[in-house]
């Protein structure tokens, strides 16, 4: 069994959420700026970023990887959608699900910011040497993928975005 440490004076100071919910807020806060001052909001940096080089997905699958609300991520999707950055698609498979892609103007847009992101990530993993920033990531995508499955529907969760 996994020994974690305890010898932190506060439970937060060790806890892994908090921890991983502090560095994402700190990481993200500073692209965030970057965004911002190139005319996106948070919310449509993270959906253009997720469609980006994808096949369409569902807007749950959407809601899911942005970490945004799913009546929250149809709502941006509309306006989005006026913008010309996306569009909805039919699911030939199943007509409850619309699927989701990224327009050439979407695709345009997000290209400027994309290098800039990638820079601020060599910026921030620099410090601790590329192979420990492979092994933080593969560990991140572990984590993902293993809580995924068994997460629960957080649609409705108040949660500020």
């Amino acid at each position: 069994m996994l020994k974690v440490r305890r010898d932190s004076a506060h439970f937060v100071d060790d806890y892994l959420p908090a921890l991983l919910a502090q560095a994402s807020q700190l990481i993200s806060g500073e692209f965030h700026l970057v965004v911002r001052s190139n005319g996106f909001s948070v919310s449509e940096w993270r959906v253009l970023a997720t469609l980006a080089g994808n096949e369409p997905l569902s807007i749950g699958r959407l809601a899911q990887i942005t970490t945004i609300k799913q009546p929250t991520v149809t709502r941006l999707l509309d306006r989005m959608t006026a913008k010309g950055y996306v569009e909805r698609l039919e699911n030939d498979g199943d007509r409850r699900i619309t699927l989701v892609r990224i327009t050439p103007t979407g695709t345009r847009m997000v290209s400027r910011l994309i290098p800039l992101a990638r820079e601020h990530e060599q910026r921030v993993l620099e410090p601790f040497g590329l192979q420990r920033a492979e092994d933080l990531k593969s560990t991140l995508r572990s984590i993902v993928e293993l809580h995924r499955k068994s997460a629960p529907d957080l649609s409705d969760v108040s949660d500020e975005e």
